[in-house]
């Protein structure tokens, strides 16, 4: 997570005294390991790191040991090597959904100079989306990319994330999956992403509280077996992929066949990939047409 300003000019210290920084961060630590956080360590560096004065590093920490994601507290997050903004009410990305960005650039493998249309549902922030668009636009590749979610506060800092990104051709929808998007898109579509809800109605009590109490809840719930989503998105997939295009769903390992059974049900050609180091699950199914062997 990148600094976001310059910490006030260091006081003078006597001798052997150690600088202002590292004893609010070993204040921290306690303070932060006292409240639960498992990484206090790492969390108390980005806090005294990011804040712009000690004022702010104690208003963060109190927000911090109150309960709030970390990420809201700093206002951003780093993803697939870039930092992404994040506030109040969204939905953190993940860093297991790196995985995610990285099957999708694997399906979407395209020439220099050649032009896609890519849709990221469910976008939240748009990390995903705007990490995959940037490095294919960063290889030579024409992106247009869709951001679509029904949620309005999502959509304010997707839309702030693609300002910074500079991608040329970023479009934002709000609305209800598919019909978010606008008829001209229909068939048309090269590469679908989502990290849709997959958590089970029943087990959202089982989250973090950071996650369970600061999240929005329709960002975690999947239903009750936590593919409602996938369902829905599978069955509409062929109407708007193109031939040879692709729907990429992060899921859970235990979830995966289900997802991919939804898939093929939708005569999606379906495959399962699986980063168990990483925490990432990913089902890829591709449209019939032109390039649809196997999913990439």
């Amino acid at each position: 997570m990148a600094p976001r300003g310059s910490a006030d000019p260091e006081p003078a210290r006597g001798p052997g005294e150690p600088p202002a920084g590292a004893m609010a961060s070993a204040q921290l630590i306690g303070r932060l390991r006292a409240a639960g956080c498992v990484f206090a360590e790492e969390e108390a560096q980005i806090l005294v790191r990011a804040a712009r004065d000690r004022a702010q590093l104690e208003a963060w920490c109190t927000r911090r040991v109150a309960g709030e994601p970390l990420e809201h507290v700093v206002g951003e997050v780093a993803f697939a090597g870039r930092t992404f903004l994040v506030g109040p009410g969204t939905f953190v990305p993940r860093r297991r959904s790196e995985y995610l960005v990285e099957r999708v650039l694997r399906a979407a493998a395209a020439p220099t100079g050649a032009s896609l249309t890519l849709v990221e549902m469910c976008c939240g922030v748009g990390a995903i989306g705007l990490s995959a668009a940037q490095e294919l636009h960063r290889r030579g590749v024409r992106v247009d990319l869709h951001l679509a979610d029904v949620d309005p506060v999502a959509l304010y800092w997707a839309e702030r994330n693609a300002h910074r990104a500079g991608l040329p051709a970023v479009r934002l929808h709000r609305g209800d999956l598919w019909s978010a998007l606008p008829p001209e898109l229909r068939g048309a579509v090269d590469v679908v992403m989502a990290n849709a809800p997959y958590v089970p109605t029943s087990e959202i009590v089982l989250l973090p509280p950071e996650a369970r109490l600061h999240e929005p809840v329709a960002a975690l719930d999947g239903g009750p077996d936590g593919t409602d989503l996938h369902h829905r998105l599978a069955d509409d997939a062929p109407r708007w992929l193109r031939p040879g295009g692709v729907l990429v769903i992060e899921t859970s390992d235990g979830q995966a066949a289900v997802t991919a059974e939804l898939m093929e049900a939708a005569g999606l050609r379906a495959r399962i990939d699986r980063a168990p180091a990483r925490w990432g699950t990913a089902v890829t199914g591709r449209q019939a047409g032109p390039g649809s062997g196997r999913p990439g």
